[in-house]
C-alpha cells in the first residue's frame, strides 16, 4: 500500500515543495534503491539473529521513519526519511516470505504463500484510494503518518502470535588441511575460534561489504539511467554512462559473490536447482504486475476518462490478483503441482495482456484484461515463491527469501520505470500499447521457466 499512496502524493509534494516531478520521483526512487541493496545481506543477517526478532524490528523502524516523514518540513528531509523507511521495510520483507514458508506444514506452504500476496494484492488496491481520500481531505503527510498506527499493531501482533526462531548454533570444524593453524574448540570455550564457521552467528554476520556496495551501485545506476531516459533533464551521454556503469557493476557483482567467504546473494543457493529461474519469474511477475498500474491510468485519461473512474478500472488488476492467490487455484485440478500451476498462470496473464494491448481503450472494456491478467498474476506468483522455498533448505530460508523480495523490488522498479519510459518516448497510446504488446511477450518467457527444482522439505 505505501508504494501506491506515494506516488499518488507526487502532485502534492511537488505543490508543498514547489519543485518539479524530477525532484519529488527520489521520494519513490530512494525507498527502492535502498530497499533493493539491502534485502538480501539483511536476509543473511535475520538466518544469524532469529528472523522474529528482525521482523518486530523492521515494524519499529518502518513506524519511526513513517512518524519523522510526515513531520518533515524539506524534500530532501522526507528523501532521507523515506531510505530510512526502506532499511525497516527492509527487515520485514526478507523475513516475511521466510516466516511463512517455514511456519506451516510443506502441503500448506502454496495457500499460506497465496494468503500473503493477495495480502500484498490488497493493500496495493487500496493504496490509491485510501491516498486520495488522505491528500483530499487531511494532507499529504497523512500518507506516512497511517503507517504509524499499523506499524505499531504489526509489532504488537507478531509480538504475541509469531513463533520465535532463534539463531543457529554455531558449529566449529575441525582442522584440516586447509585450514592447519585452526585451533579446535568446543562451543562456549574461552580458546581461539576456527575462522570457518557453518551456518554460525559470526560466520554468517561477516558481510561481503564489497558486494553490498557493487549491488547497491548496479541497481542505482539502472534505475537513474532509466529515470534519465524518461525524461530527467541528464544529457544523453550521461544516460549512456549510467547504462554502461550499470552492466560494469553487475558483472562486478557476480565476480565478487563468486569469490566472496559469505556472499550476500549467495550463488550456492541461486545455482541450486529450480531457484535461478523462479528468482527470473518473481522479477518477471512484478513487472507485470506494475506495469498496467502505471501505465493504465495515462492511457484512459489520454481516452477521455476521467480520473476517478480509471482508479476504480485499474482496481480490477490488483483485485483479480487477490482472489486467484486465495482462491484461484480451487478451479484447478488437485493433481497439479506448482510448475503446472505458474505455466497457466503465466499464459493466462498473457492473454490478458495481450488482449489490453489490442482493445480499444474505454472503461467499459479495460476491466476485463485487467482482471485476467491479474488472476493469471495470482496463480504464477504463489506457485513461483512456493517452488523457491521448498528449493532452499531450512538453515537458509531467510536469505532466500530476501532474494525473492530482492528481485521482487527490481521488478517492481523496472514495471515503474518501464512505462514511463514507453510513453516519454511514444505517447501515452502507442507508448502504452508497444509495452504491453512486450509484457505479454514476456509472460510468455514466464512459461518456461516455471521448472519445478529439487524439494529440500521431504
Amino acid at each position: 500500500m505505501t508504494a501506491s499512496i506515494t506516488a499518488l502524493v507526487f502532485p502534492a509534494l511537488e505543490q508543498h515543495f514547489r519543485t518539479g516531478f524530477a525532484s519529488v520521483e527520489w521520494v519513490s526512487l530512494a525507498y527502492l534503491l535502498v530497499l533493493v541493496a539491502l534485502l538480501a545481506p539483511v536476509g543473511r543477517l535475520s538466518d544469524s539473529v532469529g528472523r522474529k526478532t528482525m521482523y518486530l524490528g523492521g515494524f519499529a523502524v518502518f513506524a519511526a521513519a513513517s512518524l519523522a516523514a510526515g513531520l518533515a518540513g524539506g524534500l530532501w528531509t522526507l528523501v532521507v526519511c523515506r531510505a530510512v523507511q526502506a532499511v525497516g521495510g527492509a527487515m520485514m520483507q526478507a523475513n516475511s516470505v521466510a516466516l511463512v514458508a517455514r511456519g506451516v506444514p510443506a502441503p500448506a506452504m502454496r495457500t499460506a504463500l497465496g494468503i500473503q500476496a493477495a495480502a500484498q494484492a490488497l493493500g496495493l488496491a487500496l493504496g490509491p484510494s485510501v491516498g486520495g481520500f488522505l491528500v483530499a481531505h487531511a494532507s499529504w503527510r497523512w500518507a506516512f503518518w497511517i503507517n504509524v498506527p499499523i506499524g505499531v499493531l504489526g509489532l504488537l501482533a507478531g509480538w504475541f502470535l509469531l513463533p520465535r526462531s532463534n539463531p543457529p548454533t554455531p558449529t566449529i570444524l575441525l582442522p584440516t588441511a586447509a585450514t592447519p593453524a585452526a585451533t579446535t574448540s568446543t562451543i562456549g570455550a574461552a580458546r581461539s575460534v576456527p575462522p570457518t564457521l557453518v551456518d554460525g552467528a559470526r560466520g554468517e554476520a561477516r558481510f561481503d561489504l564489497l558486494g553490498l556496495g557493487l549491488l547497491a551501485g548496479a541497481s542505482t545506476a539502472l534505475l537513474l539511467a532509466l529515470s534519465a531516459a524518461s525524461g530527467l533533464p541528464l544529457p544523453g551521454w550521461a544516460v549512456a554512462v549510467l547504462f554502461a556503469a550499470a552492466v560494469v557493476l553487475a558483472v562486478a557483482l557476480a565476480r565478487q559473490e563468486q569469490r566472496a567467504d559469505r556472499p550476500i546473494i549467495a550463488p550456492g543457493l541461486v545455482n541450486t536447482p529450480g531457484v535461478r529461474a523462479g528468482l527470473g519469474v518473481a522479477l518477471i511477475g512484478y513487472l507485470l504486475l506494475f506495469c498496467p498500474l502505471v501505465l493504465g491510468p495515462a492511457m484512459l485519461s489520454d481516452a477521455g476518462v476521467p480520473a476517478a473512474t480509471a482508479g476504480l478500472v485499474i482496481t480490477a488488476l490488483p483485485a483479480a490478483f487477490a482472489l486467484a492467490a486465495t482462491a484461484g487455484s480451487v478451479l484447478l485440478p488437485g493433481r497439479w503441482c506448482d510448475g503446472t500451476r505458474g505455466r497457466v498462470g503465466a499464459l493466462v496473464a498473457a492473454a490478458g495482456l495481450g488482449a489490453l494491448a489490442v482493445l480499444p481503450l474505454s472503461a467499459v472494456l479495460a476491466p476485463l484484461p485487467l482482471a485476467v491478467a491479474g488472476y493469471g498474476l495470482g496463480l504464477l506468483l504463489p506457485a513461483n515463491n512456493a517452488l523457491v522455498m521448498r528449493a532452499i533448505p531450512a538453515k537458509s530460508s531467510a536469505v532466500g527469501g530476501g532474494m525473492v523480495n530482492m528481485v521482487r523490488s527490481l521488478g517492481t522498479a523496472l514495471g515503474t520505470a518501464l512505462p514511463v519510459l514507453g510513453v516519454h518516448v511514444a505517447g501515452a497510446v502507442a507508448g502504452g500499447r508497444a509495452v504491453l504488446a512486450l509484457l505479454t511477450v514476456t509472460a510468455l518467457a514466464a512459461v518456461r521457466l516455471c521448472v519445478p527444482g529439487r524439494d529440500v522439505r521431504r
